[in-house]
């Protein structure tokens, strides 16, 4: 920006300079022509004052002498050079003033006047007076260079006021420029600082009002995920414990499984809410919760999990485990639950039966979740949040899931629309999960 201020400023200042220099340049060449012949015109008319009519008669004239430079000459109505200096035979300026009056004109390399001596009201002689017309293209040379440096100075003081307001004006906004910066990297406290300009401090205002009402709205957002996750724990952990204290005490063979369900699924409702929660706390978006584990069994207790309520629907739920090798291992509450969203999505909305396969790309695993239905509208929309589609659901468990790959920096996108099939993209490294092994 201060260059282009700097490029701006310049141009606007060249073009005044020229606009006033060459007209100026022009006014002060005629004007030092016009008074060299206003120069000479004097020179001839204070000659012409000591010429006696008896000249005509062959007296002597004794002309006054001229000043450095100047020739003065008195000429007869003969064109004859009777007095002075100058050209022996009159030339054309004082052939033309022998009508009368004074002429102004050039006589090869000379300005020349002639002024007409008249006595009785007749025309008796022409004093002319002349000057290398050099001399005065020195002093118009000399003048216009005085000029061009008082245009080159002006130029370099446009140049150095430019620089000044340049830094006036860009400096605010490269200050601004920065607070934006530190608030993309996650900065939220950074406020602009006020200027002198006006315009640039409004929008500073604007600026800093906008981030205190982000921060505003962000605090309360995560003051409510964080009641709303605590608020949930103590419930959940309190139910886990009943849960498990029944397991231990109840011999009922027929409730003995459906409290082992229901201490599954309040484990599974409690990791979910510890995702949610990581999730909302900034900064730590690329670090899943500790605990990994193997892909078979990841893929195993999937299927335990959700078969059940597929066969409730009447479809089918196959996920192919023989695939991926048995020592890679995952994030397990985090990649569940993505596959989690993956299943209830095709539950909800697709059709047949649903496949989940794991695909081993050496540096990446692809989880591929496939049913028999289509994805109809807007692919690029659907994992936008609020987004539903065909206007079941809340539309938040897609973008949840988006939110959740990319935090294992991961990605999960629509591969395909018919058959519908979404794939989570997973890195993983295999010296770390060999190194780690298999678990017990």
């Amino acid at each position: 920006m201060r260059q282009r201020v700097v490029r701006v400023a310049l141009t606007a200042a060249l073009v005044a300079v020229v606009l006033l220099a060459v007209p100026l340049a022009l006014a002060i060449r005629s004007s030092l022509y016009a008074d060299q012949r206003d120069t000479l015109e004097r020179s001839a008319l204070a000659a012409a004052v000591h010429v006696s009519p008896d000249f005509v008669r062959g007296d002597p004239v004794e002309l006054p002498a001229p000043p450095s430079g100047e020739r003065v000459g008195l000429y007869d109505l003969r064109l004859r050079l009777r007095a002075g200096s100058g050209p022996r035979s009159g030339d054309t300026p004082v052939r033309q003033s022998l009508g009368g009056e004074v002429e102004r004109g050039r006589a090869g390399p000379d300005l020349a006047v002639a002024v007409p001596v008249a006595h009785a009201e007749k025309v008796i002689g022409v004093v002319r007076a002349s000057s290398p017309a050099v001399a005065v293209r020195n002093r118009v040379a000399i003048a216009w260079l005085l000029l061009l440096g008082v245009a080159a100075l002006a130029l370099a003081v446009a140049v150095l006021v430019a620089r000044r307001q340049a830094r006036v004006l860009a400096a605010p906004l490269e200050d601004l420029s920065r607070q934006c910066r530190a608030v993309t990297e996650g900065d939220l406290n950074v406020r602009a600082a006020p200027s002198s300009v006006a315009e640039i401090d409004q929008v500073a205002r604007t600026h800093n009002e906008m981030l205190h009402s982000l921060s505003e709205l962000l605090r309360r957002e995560r003051d409510f995920t964080a009641n709303a996750s605590h608020q949930l724990r103590t419930p959940l952990t309190g139910l886990q414990l009943a849960l498990e204290a029944g397991l231990a005490q109840d011999d009922d063979a027929r409730l003995r499984p459906v409290l082992a369900e229901a201490l599954a699924t309040t484990q599974r409702l409690h990791h979910t809410v510890e995702e949610v929660l990581r999730l909302s706390h900034s900064g730590e978006m690329a670090r899943p919760t500790a605990g990994t584990i193997a892909v078979r069994q990841l893929l195993r207790e999937t299927e335990g999990r959700w078969h059940g309520l597929f066969a409730q629907d009447g479809r089918r739920l196959e996920c192919a485990t023989e695939e991926p090798p048995a020592d890679i291992r995952v994030p397990g509450a985090s990649v569940s639950e993505v596959l989690g969203i993956l299943l209830d999505n095709a539950r909800v909305h697709g059709r047949g039966t649903v496949h989940v396969a794991v695909r081993d790309l050496e540096d990446a695993l692809a989880f591929d979740v496939s049913d028999e239905g289509a994805v109809t509208g807007e692919p690029s929309r659907l994992f936008d949040r609020g987004r539903t589609g065909d206007g079941q659901g809340t539309g938040i468990g897609l973008a949840l899931a988006r939110e959740l790959a990319v935090s294992l920096g991961g990605r999960l996108s629509l591969t395909n629309r018919h058959p519908a099939t979404f794939t989570l993209l997973l890195p993983v490294d295999h010296d770390e999960t060999q190194g780690a092994g298999t678990p017990g």
